[in-house]
């Protein structure tokens, strides 16, 4: 499913229209995101948490040439799914 086809589903599920649907989902995104700027986490109770995570500086190994590299330590988004969405997905 891509945005549009979600922002539909919204807009039919919660009786808004398309436009209306659009901007809660861009709300929302942009809330998440900002959160996780912050360091924030984002629990949402029986879908799951979204998650700031650090990755350290490694060593790595250039594919092509087989030469070792640097990799710079960064930050990546986790999400950790709920019980209630583990149990949909498996049931």
């Amino acid at each position: 499913m891509r945005k549009p086809e979600l922002v539909n589903a919204i807009a039919d599920q919660a009786d808004l229209t398309k436009e209306q649907a659009n901007q809660a989902l861009n709300a929302l995104i942009e809330t998440i995101t900002s959160a996780l700027k912050e360091e924030d986490t984002v629990s949402l109770v029986g879908f799951g948490t979204f998650l700031q995570r650090s990755r350290a500086a490694r060593t790595g190994k250039n594919p092509q040439t087989g030469e070792p590299i640097q990799i710079a330590a960064s930050n990546t988004v986790a999400f950790k799914p709920g019980k209630a969405l583990k149990d949909a997905v498996n049931g």
